[in-house]
């Protein structure tokens, strides 16, 4: 059956639902999991920020993104010990969300992605966009889908 999950997270309460769901899985089928964290490169400057200003900023975002993913892998690593089942958490900075899950399920040899989706319908898409639907459209690996 399946031996590696992936499972992107960001730290909303969906994103743990579908944690939790690739960490009972996983003990259910003796599979591997790794979590991933794609956090946001810093914004670009604006047009009067100096350069020792936007270093700050772009610093300052880059210490907060590495907290932030650090803190959500170790909770879903700590989860995943409870219950014995082969853990790695694994970040990256990127703009590209959808390519880069895509990507890490390649790179780490994971066989099904778990991902929840807000469901939000075509209206809530067109708005909003959907990761879970352009990893759906990207992706040769199963992904399960959760709401």
């Amino acid at each position: 059956m399946f031996k590696h999950l992936l499972v992107p997270v960001d730290g909303t309460e969906l994103s743990e639902k579908a944690a939790q769901t690739a960490i009972d899985l996983a003990a259910k089928l003796g599979a591997a999991l790794t979590a991933f964290v794609a956090e946001p490169m810093p914004p670009l400057p604006n047009m009067g920020s100096s350069p020792a200003v936007y270093k700050r900023d772009a610093d300052a975002h880059m210490a907060r993104t590495e907290q932030h993913a650090r803190q959500v892998l170790a909770r879903i690593g700590e989860r995943a010990a409870e219950v014995g089942v082969k853990y790695q958490g694994k970040f990256l900075r990127t703009d590209a969300i959808d390519q880069a899950i895509v990507d890490a399920a390649k790179e780490f040899d994971c066989d099904l992605i778990v991902m929840a989706t807000h469901g939000r319908g075509v209206f809530g898409e067109l708005l909003f966009g959907s990761h879970t639907k352009n990893v759906l459209s990207r992706c040769k690996v199963p992904v399960l889908v959760l709401h």
